[in-house]
């Protein structure tokens, strides 16, 4: 992606890490960075990033203060990766939905154990990533076989992901999927997303009808929305703008959930959703992915300061 540091981190093993430190949070193990311009926590569970913060700064992710850490269980907040379908089943693409053998929402990535494949770290960044094997671990909730590899890149200017799919099996291969990201903010009715406008999106709330956006969105209750555009997009809150930069997608969902259904969430206090917004970085509705045997797609996202 255009944002990544010209300097190539240094491919380091665990006994010459410099920044890099294991550690058990609650029941998972994680990996904590601690570098003199930025910090972050990456679990193995989900490869789920629930933490980046550049030197003397508020963390740019959200995570609810219910959150729970532990084996098979999804975390609230951060980073999710939904892979390899998104959201219901039933409401994915006849492709997508003809290999999936559950009712649960958002694939079965976020609560997978992921195989860490290298930490490389130089002075200005460090690159972590991570892989799942799609096999036939699965198969009693998805048909497929698929490589799902995971590339966190940390600097002063912010953190990317690179989600890379690749079809390892012998047809055709149909997903959808999604960097689930929560930002936080101090007042979501004092919040904005820039960058949809004139763009259509289906509305989950009214019958997965499609509208037309017109200026910033903002949030007036419960939202739920699927925009057809992967141009980028400036979030504005009280305190702070963020930039969010996609590549490999046509979608991107924003969602809020509310008051009513706050209550209603596990792990997320009732009043948490006037301080959190998720933008999500997708290939969703639509925009689903068909990679042939051996092909490839990466799905990616920068955020970083305004410009």
């Amino acid at each position: 992606m255009s944002e990544s540091s010209n300097r190539p981190p240094i491919s380091l093993s665990p006994g010459q890490w410099s920044f890099t430190r294991w550690k058990t949070i609650g029941q998972l193990e994680a990996l904590e960075v601690h570098h003199p311009l930025f910090q972050a926590t990456l679990f193995l569970q989900g490869a789920h990033l629930v933490s980046f913060k550049p030197q003397d700064e508020a963390d740019w992710l959200w995570v609810s203060p219910d959150a729970r850490y532990e084996p098979g269980r999804a975390i609230r907040g951060g980073i999710p990766v939904c892979w390899p379908w998104f959201g219901d089943p039933a409401r994915n693409a006849p492709e997508v939905r003809k290999r999936i053998h559950t009712e649960s929402a958002h694939g079965f990535a976020r609560t997978a154990l992921w195989k860490l494949e290298d930490v490389r770290e130089n002075a200005h960044e460090v690159e972590i990533s991570l892989s799942l094997d799609a096999n036939e671990d699965f198969s009693d909730v998805w048909t497929g076989h698929a490589l799902a590899l995971l590339t966190f890149s940390f600097s002063i200017r912010g953190c990317q992901l690179a989600l890379t799919t690749t079809n390892l099996g012998n047809d055709p291969l149909a997903f959808s999927q999604a960097l689930h990201t929560y930002l936080p903010t101090s007042d979501i009715t004092r919040t904005r997303v820039l960058g949809l406008g004139n763009s259509q999106y289906i509305d989950t709330l009214d019958n997965w009808e499609y509208h037309n956006q017109e200026g910033p969105v903002y949030f007036r209750g419960e939202t739920d929305r699927i925009y057809e555009s992967g141009e980028p997009l400036i979030i504005v809150t009280p305190r702070a703008s963020r930039k969010l930069s996609a590549v490999g997608s046509d979608s991107t969902v924003v969602w809020n959930p509310g008051p009513a259904k706050a209550a209603k969430l596990s792990d997320f206090p009732d009043t948490a959703w006037q301080s959190m917004l998720c933008v999500e970085t997708a290939n969703a509705a639509g925009d689903y992915r068909v990679l042939n045997s051996g092909q490839s797609h990466t799905l990616g996202v920068f955020i970083g300061r305004k410009a």
